[in-house]
């Protein structure tokens, strides 16, 4: 038996069909869940499926039995959130896919019990139970049992001779040394248990429907310091269950649970780079450099956020007190001052920030100092800093040449300022190019949410080879809809961000005097149109018969290398191949670092007006700096203005000859899959 086996009974739920009644035979019984939030219950996919496509259809088609006090309570639940779903409603996935895992929506479930998520992974072989309904012997009830992990298998944690027993799916698994639940029962083998570890939900955020998680956890932590400030100190919540334990852990309880709830109830976060860039202020201060880490994380909630500074302390910080205090109070300061103002919170924000003023007068004195300065009596409402007005970073998306056959490696990076790399994922062994904007999609969009800071956005940059110059990035659609209020899902890459392209062969080496010159003078402006290949006058027997032909390597190469500073090549057509890869190739030589291309087709009517419309856009732009912003608002307006149309398909180089990468080939990270969440 373990100490919180008495919490876990009251939040474990029966899951039936919706008209079953009390069912006291278990003959309409699917299966377990168990509430983490009042009106939200957590459960395997494969439980809920044998409801049929009603379920999926997010009709209210499952039944919560639930114990209210000692009266037993039946509600009727939605799944709003479920993964993987199945492609056929009617048709049921044998095995079922992994996490396996549905969120169920229930009204009228406001004195509902719920259970600790925990906030750290589990030690490999620490001691758990394993609880839920089940009718193995013969009568429908709650069992537990408890036994120990063995390991992981693949994405799984496995138990090794305690298994749940049949019924028990969704039903919860408590870490008995953290006192929290770690994940819930998918199934079992021969003589093994297979859980889903609560750090494999963190795709639901991603999943159509992820803002109903993110509620759901900003629910769980309001309901536990509101539980805690109700209850009894007779251990039966679960913040004194775990004071009693004493279990591993950098921050008391007491305190983890205040700071949850009050982070829970503020605004929430626009995207995980507005948390980041406030994890990496605090580490910064902490450790007094700004070097980043060498991993990055992907936290969804404030309280996310606070999880990755436990333990770390300020310098000046000389008694022993709460060792993880000193970076989440910072943290938590740094949160405040950020949301002031916003809507959407529940909570008292004044009172919190009075609250962290009082506990940071215990700390030392330069944490004193750096909390009073973002939140103190004079700076409740100050404005942001220079450093809070931009994004967290710049997205860099390197493609290589092939290197077998026409497979390109690929990597996706964040990059810092311009000059610190961070890489996420890659894959050295590369793909095909007709398969390049489905590979990387999904790593796009992770790294932009990394990316962003709040409503300021990730830039792309695109070090391409130069016949890939022509991939049409700008147009790919990398994120769906939030909310059926927001159409930005159907805004391309390239209207919603500055999108540029880079070369990547002349990074192979030290950037030469030419290149460098230019982009001083393209940075100063002001900037002038130039076309990348023009027409000259061909040989003939006398004037009448001369004819108008296109200029060779070595004559546009001659013409761009005694451009004045702040030429800018335009060209009417693509860059990858033929006539223009071959100008394109004399541009670079040259030491040109801006340009303008139409990428696709290159029998254009239009070339004259485009050239002319391209001149007055770099008058605009004035500077290299203002180039990227003048081109997205050109490609936002093309689709309602006609005489834009050329901007759909426009292209820019963008390339600074002091940023990464810096001079030879980079090895990709290793291609993470699921088994790394």
């Amino acid at each position: 038996m373990s100490a919180f086996d008495a919490l876990v009974r009251p939040a474990l739920v029966r899951i039936g069909a919706p008209d079953g009644g009390y069912d006291p035979h278990g003959d309409q019984f699917w299966g377990t869940g168990f509430f983490i939030a009042p009106g939200w219950v957590l459960t395997c996919a494969h439980v809920v499926a044998e409801g049929g496509g009603e379920v999926w259809r997010k009709e209210p088609a499952v039944g919560i039995t639930w114990q209210d006090g000692k009266t037993a309570r039946r509600s009727v639940g939605t799944v709003v959130l479920a993964l993987p779903r199945p492609e056929d409603p009617g048709v049921r996935p044998e095995p079922w896919g992994f996490p396996d895992v549905a969120l169920v929506r229930v009204p009228g479930t406001r004195k509902a019990s719920c259970v600790l998520l925990g906030e750290l992974p589990p030690a490999r072989t620490t001691e758990v139970g394993l609880h839920g309904w089940s009718r193995e012997t013969g009568e429908l009830g709650i069992r537990q049992v408890h036994g120990r992990l063995s390991g992981v298998d693949a994405r799984a944690l496995v138990t090794k001779g305690v298994l749940p027993v049949e019924g028990c799916s969704g039903g919860p698994v408590v870490d008995d040394l953290q006192g929290a639940v770690i994940g819930f029962n998918k199934g079992r083998w021969s003589d093994q248990g297979a859980l889903v570890p609560l750090t494999a939900l963190r795709r639901l955020h991603d999943a159509p429907g992820g803002e109903f998680w993110a509620e759901a956890l900003r629910d769980h932590d309001r309901h536990h310091l509101d539980h805690y400030h109700q209850s009894l100190d007779d251990g039966s919540d679960w913040t004194r269950a775990q004071e009693r334990l004493g279990g591993p852990h950098p921050l008391s309880p007491k305190l983890r649970t205040r700071l949850r709830g009050q982070l829970a109830a503020l605004p929430p976060p626009i995207n995980p780079g507005e948390i980041m860039d406030l994890v990496d202020q605090v580490k910064a201060w902490i450790r007094n450099t700004t070097t980043p880490d060498a991993f990055e994380d992907d936290p969804r909630t404030w309280s996310e956020g606070a999880a990755l500074l436990y333990g770390l302390r300020a310098p000046d910080r000389s008694d022993p007190g709460d060792p993880g205090l000193d970076a989440v109070l910072l943290y938590a300061a740094h949160v405040v001052r950020r949301v002031s103002g916003r809507p959407g919170g529940r909570g008292d924000v004044a009172a919190f920030r009075g609250w962290l003023i009082d506990r940071a007068a215990d700390a030392g004195p330069f944490l004193r100092r750096e909390i009073d300065g973002l939140i103190g009596a004079d700076r409740s409402a100050a404005p942001f800093t220079a450093h809070e007005r931009r994004p967290r970073a710049d997205v860099l998306l390197e493609i290589d040449t092939p290197r077998w056959g026409e497979r390109y490696p690929w990597r996706v990076k964040l990059l810092r300022d311009g000059h610190t790399v961070t890489p996420l994922k890659g894959d050295d062994r590369g793909v095909v190019r007709a398969e390049l904007r489905k590979t990387l999609s999904g790593p796009l969009a992770e790294a932009l949410r990394l990316g962003d800071n709040g409503p300021h956005l990730a830039a792309v940059e695109a070090v391409l080879p130069r016949e890939l110059f022509d991939e049409p990035l700008d147009t790919w659609r990398l994120e769906p809809p939030q909310g059926s209020d927001e159409a930005w899902g159907a805004i391309t890459l390239g209207q919603r961000r500055i999108v540029v392209i880079r070369d990547a062969r002349r990074h192979d080496k030290e950037p030469s005097p030419e290149w460098r010159e230019r982009w001083e003078a393209g940075e100063r402006g002001p900037l002038r149109a130039a076309a990348l290949r023009a027409e000259v006058p061909g040989a003939g027997p006398d004037a009448h018969t001369a004819r108008v032909r296109r200029e060779t390597w070595a004559e546009t190469y001659d013409r761009l290398r005694e451009a004045e500073g702040g030429t800018v090549p335009v060209f009417c057509g693509p860059v990858g191949s033929g006539d223009g890869l071959m100008a394109m190739n004399a541009a670079l030589t040259a030491g040109h670092p801006l340009a303008l291309w139409r990428t696709g087709a290159d029998d254009h009517t239009d070339c004259a007006d485009f050239h002319e419309q391209a001149g007055r856009l770099l008058a605009d732009a004035v500077t290299a700096h203002g180039l990227g912003k003048r081109v997205r608002s050109l490609r936002t307006l093309a689709p309602e203005r006609p005489d834009l149309a050329w901007a759909e398909t426009v292209a820019v180089l963008y390339d600074p000859p002091d940023r990464p990468p810096h001079g030879g080939r980079l090895e990709a990270p290793p291609l993470l899959g699921e088994e790394d969440l």
